[in-house]
């Protein structure tokens, strides 16, 4: 039987979130359903609710760094059973059948992935309603196994922001010796610091803000350079092997480009309102490469949550009431959190 599920949700993109109820799915034989203890809150989540991407649907339900514990499973479930963590990132189901999707790559499904809110069931006409709830049902393929080791709040980040930073690292193979740079101390920068510095890699936060300096050294950066200070950027000049541009505001990628050693990648993954410039000169000097990277898929979600568990990496967090919502909305608009808010959905 389906269940009353309580949730925050966006009614409008001018509305605040504000209190409502809607109906979770039966459970189906190869579902999990657990209770949701914590929801990270991620930068998407206001541009959604706010109605800033376009196609957004509403009512609708943010959250997709959701963690908490099973109290339900279907007939045929085999990898959760009642009373084990469980965690949901930002995609509940894929097609499953195109060669992305066979390969573990479900985020890039050809055929279109369900998002967790703001999107469609498999069947393209069921809406999706994410972790700003009490309670949320997803097939066992796309629930994940939670460590734990560690402070189960702090992990919820790591379904949404450690996953985007961990398998571009991963991707271009980021090592001990390779010269890295972060660009942007916040929720996905922060990550990226953890991540680069465990893979042993010489990292370098480039950031606006020199007050953050301080901050980077205790995540693990070994260098720190001031954006707006041209010395210090033009000593860094051909320097890196891969830079990780985490920054959704306007920025000059240009200038980035011109950090990288021959050969070198700058991939983004922030995702600015409005499309930024790339001069052929930035990439052609250099043979260099200007990439991009989304989360990972199913697999190397795991992996990188076992990761975490081995080696003690969680993100920085600010646990938060569901009701001050819209402040953390504002307060993340000026970049005033170190590093991720997160939900203690027990306030719901």
């Amino acid at each position: 039987m389906t269940t009353l599920a309580k949730a925050y949700a966006a009614q409008s993109a001018t509305t605040p979130l504000s209190p409502w109820q809607f109906e979770r799915r039966d459970l189906n034989p190869h579902d999990v359903q657990f209770d949701i203890l914590y929801c990270g809150v991620c930068h998407s989540d206001l541009h959604q609710a706010r109605g800033e991407w376009g196609g957004e649907m509403f009512p609708m339900v943010p959250g997709h760094e959701i963690v908490g514990r099973v109290v339900a499973v279907g007939s045929h479930v085999t990898k959760f059973k009642v009373g084990d963590l469980a965690g949901t990132g930002c995609l509940v189901d894929s097609c499953r059948e195109c060669s992305n999707c066979q390969h573990g790559l479900e985020q890039f499904c050809l055929n279109g992935g369900s998002y967790t809110y703001n999107g469609f069931e498999q069947d393209k006409k069921t809406p999706t309603y994410g972790g700003y709830s009490n309670t949320i049902v997803v097939h066992e393929d796309f629930t994940l196994k939670m460590p734990e080791n560690l402070d189960l709040a702090a992990t919820a980040p790591l379904l949404c922001a450690g996953i985007t930073t961990y398998s571009p690292l991963r991707h271009w193979n980021v090592k001990k010796g390779d010269k890295v740079a972060v660009v942007g101390l916040g929720g996905l920068g922060h990550m990226g610091v953890k991540f680069a510095a465990a893979f042993g890699a010489e990292v370098t936060v480039l950031s606006t803000s020199a007050d953050k300096e301080a901050d980077a050294r205790k995540l693990g950066a070994h260098k720190f350079v001031v954006t707006k200070d041209e010395a210090q950027m033009k000593a860094v000049r051909g320097y890196f092997d891969f830079i990780l541009d985490t920054v959704s505001a306007q920025h000059d990628l240009n200038a980035y480009l011109g950090l990288l050693a021959t050969d070198g990648t700058l991939c983004v993954v922030g995702i600015p309102s409005t499309a930024q410039p790339v001069h052929h000169f930035s990439v052609i000097a250099g043979r260099k490469s200007l990439a991009g990277s989304s989360i990972g898929g199913l697999p190397e979600t795991q992996e990188m949550l076992d990761f975490c568990a081995e080696h003690n990496i969680v993100s920085d967090i600010e646990l938060i009431d569901i009701k001050d919502i819209e402040n953390a909305f504002e307060r993340m608009q000026k970049g005033d959190v170190r590093y991720r808010f997160v939900i203690d959905m027990a306030t719901l």
